[in-house]
């Protein structure tokens, strides 16, 4: 059976893990101090053009997520998000948990809309009440969105904008970063981004390495003693080479992004083939998400023999499923699922 559940089925890249063996034995100092770690920190400055920037290695999503958001904001003060947000959604309250209330506003095709955040935040300070209310302290978006969506460059400016209007950290959660950055419909490079906004993490978990995602604060800007609440989060690995050594791989000669445009490759291939087909589509997504609507006779014909996830049960029987490819998706599971539709 093959599976299109999620873009982390695989385990690593070859190339990392043919570089952690040969570095195996070496003696490293730990929590991110070994040569590997600061190797890959400083890649990662080139790469996006930001030699002051702060650079840390977190074990994985729902730890990076919280802990930044946990770092930046004050007691009273809370995070926007759309409601579709994976914050909002799929980390089973773990900002809530650390004391702070995701605030959500209406998703359109996974993406916030500028005027409607621009609109949240003149009503609640117009309120008088306002300081009986959780504060609004950072604002949360991702790239690509949870419907495999893009931000323009132009939307990203525009958000950024409001975001220093009214003094709010702009975080960009990049799971999924290098999928879509390799999209052809992405207006802008790693460096180009990261220069609009405050911070941003490279997604490792979901693209070639066996875990850890890399926060950046662009500008130098971490928050004070960033690391010490990282440990507190449980996000700091003691044997920090381990996640140094795979982003260092990711970042030497392009790896990161190359390995990435499989999974867009492979996902415009199974969108052609389900077009052709006839299948309808839920969103136009040009990143490795993708989400056609099945009728309850495909769902069930390709029980046993390909996984899927389903993302909206309808009251017809049909449903939105989404089929996500990765960096290892090959184009002969993308031929098995057309012999089986």
């Amino acid at each position: 059976m093959i599976s299109f559940t999620c873009d982390y089925n695989e385990g690593a890249h070859p190339e990392i893990l043919k570089r952690l063996t040969e570095t195996n034995m070496m003696q490293e100092d730990g929590y991110g101090e070994d040569r590997f770690t600061i190797s890959a920190c400083n890649k990662i400055r080139k790469y996006i053009d930001c030699p002051a920037a702060d650079v840390f290695f977190l074990v994985g999503g729902t730890q990076t997520n919280s802990t930044v958001i946990d770092s930046i904001l004050k007691s009273y003060e809370g995070v926007i998000s759309v409601d579709t947000g994976h914050i909002a959604v799929h980390e089973a309250g773990a900002v809530e948990l650390s004391g702070h209330k995701v605030i959500t506003l209406p998703s359109h095709k996974g993406k916030m809309e500028v005027e409607e955040l621009k609109s949240y935040l003149v009503n609640f300070y117009n309120d008088p009440t306002w300081p009986h209310m959780v504060s609004p302290g950072m604002v949360y978006i991702s790239f690509p969105t949870e419907y495999g969506t893009l931000y323009s460059k132009e939307e990203l400016k525009q958000i950024k904008a409001v975001c220093d209007e009214y003094n709010l950290p702009l975080f960009i959660d990049g799971a999924r970063l290098g999928y879509g950055l390799a999209s052809t419909e992405c207006e802008m490079t790693m460096a180009e981004m990261a220069k609009l906004c405050n911070v941003f993490y490279i997604g490792g978990t979901k693209i070639g390495a066996l875990c850890g995602e890399a926060v950046v604060f662009p500008n130098g800007n971490a928050p004070k003693n960033f690391f010490s609440i990282v440990k507190q989060h449980g996000a700091l690995l003691a044997k920090g080479r381990l996640l140094g050594i795979q982003f260092e791989t990711l970042f030497t000669d392009n790896l990161y992004l190359n390995i990435s445009k499989n999974a867009i490759d492979a996902a415009m291939s199974l969108k052609k083939m389900m077009k052709d087909k006839g299948i309808t589509f839920y969103i136009d997504s040009p990143t490795n998400q993708q989400f056609p609507i099945l009728s309850a006779e495909q769902i069930k014909k390709l029980d046993g023999k390909v996984k899927f996830e389903i993302w909206e049960q309808r009251p017809d029987g049909s449903a939105v499923t989404r089929f996500a490819t990765s960096w290892a998706t090959p184009i002969e599971h993308i031929l098995q699922l057309e012999k089986e539709l």
